[in-house]
C-alpha cells in the first residue's frame, strides 16, 4: 500500500491523535497527562520539584511547573510533601495502577494489526530518521 501523503502528514496525525486519545483516557479518570507522569516518576522514589519538572519536560511546557498539578494529586491523598520531597503514598500507588492498565489498554489499541515486527521496524525507522536530521541522546 502507497500512500499519496508524505511522511510528515503521518506523523503530526499519528502523534496528534495519541496525544488526544491519551488524553481523553486520562480525563476520563479524573488525572491531567501530567499528573500521570508525576505519578509514575514518583513510583520509582521521592522527588523534589526540581526533579519532577525535569523529569517532565521533554513532554511538556517548559514554563509550566508542576507544583499545579502535584497540589490536587496532595488534596487527593495520592502524594503527600514532606520537607521538600514529594512521596507516593498507598492510595495514589493504588490509583497509578488502575491507571496503568487503562493506559496499556490504550496503547495496544493503537498498535492493533501490527506484528511485532512490523512495530519495531516502524520505530527503528523514526529512530533513524531521527538521527539523520541530527537527534542525539
Amino acid at each position: 500500500m502507497t500512500s499519496s501523503r508524505p511522511i510528515g502528514f503521518w506523523l503530526k496525525l499519528v502523534d496528534r491523535l495519541i496525544d488526544e486519545q491519551f488524553a481523553a483516557t486520562l480525563d476520563e479518570h479524573g488525572v491531567t497527562r501530567r499528573q500521570w507522569q508525576l505519578l509514575s516518576v514518583l513510583t520509582h522514589k521521592p522527588a523534589t520539584i526540581d526533579e519532577l519538572d525535569a523529569a517532565a519536560a521533554p513532554s511538556t511546557d517548559p514554563a509550566e511547573s508542576s507544583a499545579d498539578h502535584l497540589a490536587e494529586l496532595v488534596d487527593s491523598g495520592w502524594v503527600a510533601v514532606t520537607r521538600g520531597e514529594y512521596e507516593l503514598l498507598d492510595r495514589g500507588r493504588s490509583a497509578f495502577e488502575r491507571l496503568a492498565d487503562v493506559v496499556a489498554t490504550q496503547r495496544t489499541l493503537s498498535t492493533e494489526g501490527l506484528t511485532q515486527e512490523q512495530y519495531d521496524d516502524a520505530l527503528a525507522a523514526l529512530e533513524r530518521m531521527a538521527r539523520n536530521l541530527g537527534f542525539s541522546d
